[in-house]
């Protein structure tokens, strides 16, 4: 992955049943590269914020937490019918700001540079719907096996699988992702379904069972107009983000669920390795938030409940 460069002025990218009403505040700042914006809408207060001593000098000087997102992927993080930046991310980044006593700031990347964004400085930490692997870790491209980068660290902030869905009863039998071979689907470019889609393509060409073809794009809202065009059989993504697709799209008209979600895995907020004081800082207000029960409101509120952790973990993806 490398680090982008040119500037973003719209949304890239798009990430258990039940999703819960989408009603979260944020200020929306324009500048001059990319969308940012501040998910702590009062602002910081490091006077009065009990772990703001475990930041990093130049972050608590700063005042500012830089994060990297693909701002596309309801419900995780995604803009409103009103423009307004909202999501499971957003809420949790302002609860983990009031910790702290700083500011997080999302500004807008695509997903599959969010990794080059740390290793170039543009981003403190990355925050968005990323999934926690020991590829990630440590810095391996997961096709070619082939070393990339440090890696990062993650601190493990929710659960979720990936999930297969289709146009709404044109599922063609489709239950697991051996039932794609000889079919199309759409995927988000850098995900873990894509990773999954690639690999079940090497099946189903060693077992004769007929092609998968995949189309990767750089948001997972653009794959979700491909199958609702016809262009493809199945999408794949996230639980989270393929239910509320479900729910949401077309009055809920568009598509439906099938089969089970697989790859269980968790969300984490990367961290550059090289800064293990910004990890642990995060870590302890993440912690801070469950024991006060502020987490368990935001997770209930998006609806998202069946995702949530009792303890922040660093690095437990496998």
């Amino acid at each position: 992955m490398t680090a982008s460069t040119t500037c973003r002025t719209t949304a890239g990218k798009s990430r258990i049943v039940a999703v819960g009403a989408i009603a979260v505040a944020s200020t929306l700042l324009l500048t001059g590269c990319g969308d940012q914006t501040n998910a702590n809408q009062g602002g910081s207060d490091v006077q009065n914020a009990p772990l703001a001593d475990k930041l990093p000098k130049s972050v608590k000087d700063a005042g500012v937490v830089k994060v990297g997102s693909d701002i596309a992927y309801p419900p995780v993080e995604y803009k409103d019918k009103a423009g307004k930046v909202v999501g499971i991310d957003l809420d949790v980044a302002k609860a983990l700001g009031k910790q702290l006593g700083v500011e997080f700031t999302f500004e807008n990347g695509t997903f599959d540079t969010l990794l080059g964004g740390l290793r170039s400085k543009r981003y403190n930490i990355a925050m968005s719907a990323m999934t926690d692997t020991k590829d990630r870790q440590n810095g391996i491209d997961p096709e070619k096996g082939t070393k990339v980068g440090q890696g990062v660290d993650f601190v493990d902030y929710f659960n979720a699988g990936v999930s297969i869905y289709t146009k709404k009863g044109a599922t063609q039998g489709i239950k697991t992702w051996s039932d794609l071979c000889g079919k199309k689907v759409v995927v988000q470019r850098g995900t873990v379904s894509h990773d999954l889609a690639k690999a079940e393509s090497k099946k189903c060409t060693a077992d004769g069972k007929g092609k998968l073809s995949i189309e990767a794009f750089d948001n997972d809202q653009q794959a979700q107009t491909r199958l609702r065009s016809g262009g493809a059989d199945a999408g794949s993504s996230d639980f989270p983000v393929a239910a509320f697709a479900v729910k949401t799209s077309g009055g809920g008209k568009d598509f439906e669920l099938v089969g089970e979600q697989v790859e269980a895995a968790p969300y984490g907020i990367a961290v550059p390795k090289n800064n293990p004081e910004l990890r642990d800082a995060i870590k302890a207000a993440l912690d801070a938030i469950i024991k006060n029960g502020e987490y368990d409101k935001i997770i209930s509120k998006w609806g998202v409940a069946e995702g949530a952790v009792t303890e922040a973990r660093i690095n437990g993806g496998k």
